[in-house]
């Protein structure tokens, strides 16, 4: 799907489903991701519509040097969520996602990659205007990705979370 030298970033499959048991268990992982702990018919429950396509939200492992390390979704803003974060709604904006699952990769910048990969993919092949994300304000990891991704601060969303916004640059 989108592909770069050593970051690949492909449609999940069904095969990838004891990944995300794997992942969504992981302790320090679920401390920034906000999902419960999961076992594999609740992970089997949630990403099978959305694998087949029956769900607005696409989902995506990322995959470093030929192995996979995290997942990613991207998502058209649906109608009452851009009401919820005081969005225009005449625009093609989109929200995503993402965590890498393996911790010991975290801080090598490749958050940053697979995050400025998705942006030109939403931009050049969804149309994307806008994309959001919401991010843990405790985060500081992943906050100072999205800045150097060109994200800024759009509003607080609650005592804890942030909703972050890229806008191409034209």
């Amino acid at each position: 799907m989108i592909l770069n030298v050593d970051v690949h970033i492909r449609a999940m499959t069904s095969h990838d489903f004891y990944l995300m048991v794997k992942w969504l268990n992981n302790q320090k992982v679920l401390e920034f991701y906000e999902e419960p702990p999961s076992k594999l018919d609740e992970v089997i429950n949630k990403y099978v519509p959305r694998i087949k396509g029956e769900h607005y939200v696409t989902p995506c492992i990322v995959e470093y040097k030929s192995e996979p390390i995290g997942y990613m979704q991207y998502y058209k803003i649906q109608e009452i969520d851009l009401e919820k974060y005081d969005l225009p709604k005449n625009q093609n904006i989109y929200g995503i996602d993402q965590f890498i699952g393996e911790p010991q990769l975290w801080g090598k910048g490749i958050g940053s990659m697979m995050i400025q990969m998705m942006l030109e993919y939403l931009w050049n092949d969804k149309d994307a205007l806008k994309v959001v994300l919401d991010v843990k304000k405790n985060n500081k990891r992943a906050i100072s990705s999205y800045k150097k991704c060109g994200f800024t601060q759009n509003k607080e969303l609650n005592h804890d979370s942030l909703l972050m916004e890229w806008t191409k640059e034209t």
